[in-house]
């Protein structure tokens, strides 16, 4: 059975549209990444700021990564099946996540990839379709 995917993909969200010969299925990936990284403890500002209190920038980037990588080992989990895969989306996640697939040996498989801006389900489903079924 031939499985076709496309997606759309950005830090935060994806949008995975699987094509088979019998149907069509759209799947949303939320990312528990968070953009920015908050610093814990008191602000200078109400209280005592002792450096302990404050994570070290190498510790939070650790937790951004890890958080990113859960976050891709999901998006790339609905799409392992796929005899093509097509990715767009806004900013850098689009080139991430491809090279993400090359390493899980899936790199093959992608047969495109496009900046497009912020889109509806229903936008990247119909974009999908135009791409697979026409």
């Amino acid at each position: 059975m031939r499985k076709e995917v496309g997606l759309w993909v950005d830090r935060r969200k994806a949008v995975i549209v699987v094509i088979t010969d019998k149907a069509e299925e759209t799947k949303v990936i939320i990312s528990k990444v968070e953009k920015q990284l908050r610093r814990s403890g008191s602000s200078p500002l109400k209280g005592p700021h002792e450096i302990q209190q404050v994570p070290a920038d190498d510790s939070r980037e650790r937790a951004f990564t890890g958080q990113l990588n859960i976050y891709y080992d999901a998006v790339i989990a609905c799409v392992r099946g796929a005899e093509s895969i097509l990715i767009f989306g806004p900013g850098e996640a689009k080139a991430e996540l491809k090279k993400r697939l090359k390493t899980e040996g899936l790199g093959d498989r992608v047969v495109g990839i496009e900046t497009v801006d912020k889109m509806t389900d229903r936008q990247i489903a119909a974009k999908v379709r135009q791409r697979f079924l026409e």
